[in-house]
């Protein structure tokens, strides 16, 4: 029975923004333009060693130099209350766990000034030599059960799922196996690189905090500084309206925030503080590197018999980080033997954090890889190949999807791709010098309701409706979504409904992450909207009352569906390529995707956001790629100069399409998330073109051309 509440009247309509115009005229307020009377600045000191302790700190000339309000280090800032968390625990210990760690700020009058004094510091260190090289073979990787991993509350992977996996006997069916493949992939360090640096503008006011900062989520910002400062949470409050990008980075509050309130209440002063784009690269995290094998076994009827997934990845000495890399293998296709594992190498780098579909991004590009490898040993189309291995229900926990339609979007964009007339064979399509070659990939990214969200919705005398929920807008659309989400929830015009986000002044809400923010909030909203609806016409006659009426509602408790469904969103991703004969200069002509995200709220928002996905994974399999010294464990090319990302130039036709299926049982709107699906899968379609046009397989993201040119 489907639990999708049908009035839709505005859902579904490409509604401009709603702060198109705040946005086009420079009126949009982010973090760092809040403006404040008698603000200071903060720069602070970074380690240059990646392993050791803080021996001396002279911070005599700093101090001497005019400006100057303060020098803080391990040797006189305040006492946190939660030293046992590494990242946020700034300036608790003289330890060094990575290069670029904060071991000290300068505050002072003016940015330069405080830029200057940190130079004029001379800090003295025991070093250790680093260790910051993933290996496979090395003696010391560790289950993630074990690790203090932060997000998931169980410490197993971040999603929470547990580590490993296993059903049947999965050695015994890839030995017995008429046709196998056994395939190592790796893939690198990303870094986020939002356009908006991160940022923490700090002010006390009689023992109460407000700090306006770059977040992904208020509510749990709000939780955690709290924490860390030994402050209830009621005094602390968060804002947020607008965010320059994120890609996963602004998920968790950094020990930048905590910086500069430990700075403001020292001076007694508001303290502004944003990093560079360099200080980036050390301090918010990334997608921590992987190296994954995996093994496939198919009978002769070209279905799979047995599936191995065994990933290994970075992690931080400081802090235990472990993503969900294999678990995409669990569930994307039938195989009765079947088997996952992860296992974490500590090293002496930076902790990670989520970047744009964490684990899946990565794992889904190894698996699909291989799936193109055994399609091509069992002589088989790869689109067909994956529509005979589709599962009838979740492989392992035998749930039933919510809605699966995987299959149309395979049929329909092989269709829209021109899939039909495609030569199999390697190199043999050419167009003058360049070699041409498409492939495909499937995606797919859980679509999770999260619980801790509340709306209120008041409606006034003239009939307006203000809707309040402490929401986060990263430029996704989020503001937009919600006024067509709450316009028809309440049956009224969209330009009835005025909406109010990113403030924990507003009921709670959780983080915009994991294509589970539009799921969440939209159901607090609907939630709001029913009983508000309930009380006008039980209470008023339907009509609102001269003094107006104003209702908050919880969003129920959990998803009662989800433990009797598995919700996922999937698609299908195409890739055109073509190659230089000569140089192994790679060009991606187009990029297609067909999409099942259940009904779409905004298409066109939404197609910005999978266009804008399916853009990042071509940077994901092309050009990114931090590159770590291992000498002395920091990333090298950390800035847009050397770190390189798709440019307008790169992109040429990237499509997006989705199907019209609502899902019936994720959310009241028969929504499904779709801010991560877009990037997953393509650096597999990418690759399997690329194997298609020139017969090298590249199994080591970036594809670049030295790995093309023998």
């Amino acid at each position: 029975m489907s639990h999708v509440t049908a009035r839709p009247h505005a859902i579904g309509i490409p509604m401009d923004r709603v702060d198109g115009a705040q946005k086009v005229t420079g009126t949009a307020t982010y973090a760092y333009e809040w403006p404040l009377d008698q603000p200071v600045y903060l720069y602070p000191l970074q380690s240059t060693i990646a392993s050791g302790r803080v021996t001396g700190v002279d911070s005599a000339l700093a101090e001497a130099e005019p400006g100057v309000l303060a020098v803080l280090s391990h040797l006189n800032a305040p006492t946190l209350t939660r030293p046992d968390d590494p990242e946020l625990a700034v300036l608790q210990s003289d330890e060094v766990a990575w290069r670029g760690q904060f071991i000290g700020a300068i505050v002072a009058e003016s940015l330069e000034t405080a830029r200057r004094a940190a130079g004029l510091v001379r800090v003295d260190y025991e070093s250790r030599p680093p260790d910051v090289v993933l290996r496979a073979g090395r003696d010391d990787l560790y289950s993630p059960v074990h690790a203090a991993t932060f997000g998931t509350g169980g410490g197993e992977l971040q999603d929470g799922s547990p580590a490993d996996s296993v059903l049947g006997d999965v050695d015994t069916a890839l030995a017995a196996s008429p046709t196998m493949v056994d395939t190592t992939y790796s893939t690198p360090m990303y870094h986020n690189n939002p356009m908006e640096p991160h940022t923490a503008v700090v002010t006390w006011l009689n023992g109460e905090l407000l700090v306006r900062c770059s977040t992904q989520g208020v509510s749990l910002s709000q939780a955690l500084i709290s924490g860390v400062l030994g402050l209830e949470p009621g005094r602390v409050r968060v804002v947020s309206p607008h965010v320059g990008g994120a890609f996963g980075s602004k998920v968790y509050p950094h020990a930048y925030a905590v910086l500069a309130a430990m700075a403001a209440r020292i001076v007694r002063r508001p303290v502004k503080f944003t990093l560079t784009r360099q200080q980036m690269f050390a301090l918010v995290g990334y997608r921590p590197a992987s190296i994954q094998r995996i093994r496939l076994g198919a009978g002769r009827d070209g279905r799979l018999t047995a599936l191995a997934h065994d990933v290994i990845e970075q992690t931080a000495k400081a802090k235990g980080y472990a993503e969900q890399v294999g678990v995409c293998s669990r569930m994307m296709y039938a195989a009765p033997h079947r088997r996952t594992t992860h296992r974490l190498a500590p090293l002496d780098v930076p902790v990670p954090t989520i970047m744009r579909a964490p684990g899946e991004a990565q794992g889904m590009y190894a698996l699909e890889s291989a799936m193109d490898e055994m399609a091509i040993a069992c002589g088989l189309d790869p689109v067909e190949f994956r529509i005979r291995n589709e599962p009838e229900v979740h492989p392992e926990s035998g749930l039933p999807f919510s809605s699966r339609h995987l299959t149309d979007c395979l049929r329909e964009g092989a269709r829209r791709a021109g899939w039909e007339h495609r030569d199999p064979a390697p190199r043999a399509r050419r167009e003058g010098r360049w070699l041409v070659g498409t492939g495909v990939a499937a995606s797919t990214y859980p679509s999770p309701r999260f619980p801790g969200n509340a709306a209120t919705i008041r409606i006034g005398p003239d009939g307006r409706y203000t809707v309040r929920i402490a929401a986060a807008d990263l430029g996704t659309g989020t503001w937009t979504a919600l006024t067509q989400i709450a316009a028809d929830a309440l049956s009224v015009p969209v330009g009835q409904v005025e909406m109010r986000i990113g403030d924990t002044a507003l009921p709670a809400a959780s983080v915009a992450g994991f294509s589970a923010g539009i799921n969440s909030w939209g159901t607090a909203i609907w939630e709001a909207a029913d009983r508000l609806r309930d009380r006008l016409r039980s209470e008023h006659g339907g009509v609102a009352p001269p003094e107006g009426l104003e209702v908050t509602a919880e969003m129920p408790g959990g998803n009662p569906d989800a433990e009797r469904y598995a919700m996922h969103s999937f698609g299908a991703q195409f890739a055109e390529v073509r190659v230089d004969e000569d140089t192994g200069e790679l060009r991606v002509t187009r990029l297609l995707g067909m999409f099942d995200v259940g009904r779409v709220i905004n298409p066109k928002t939404a197609r910005s956001q999978l266009i804008g996905g399916m853009t990042q994974g071509m940077s994901m399999a092309l050009y990114e790629h931090s590159v770590l010294d291992p000498r002395f464990g920091h990333v090298v090319n950390h800035d847009f100069a050397q770190y390189h990302i798709a440019s307008h130039a790169d992109v040429h036709a990237v499509e997006a399409h989705w199907l019209d299926e609502p899902d019936p049982y994720t959310n009241p709107m028969g929504a499904k998330g779709l801010g991560e699906v877009g990037i997953v899968g393509t650096a597999a379609a990418i690759g399997n073109a690329v194997y298609h046009a020139t017969g090298v397989r590249v199994r080591e993201l970036p594809i670049t051309l030295d790995k093309l040119v023998s």
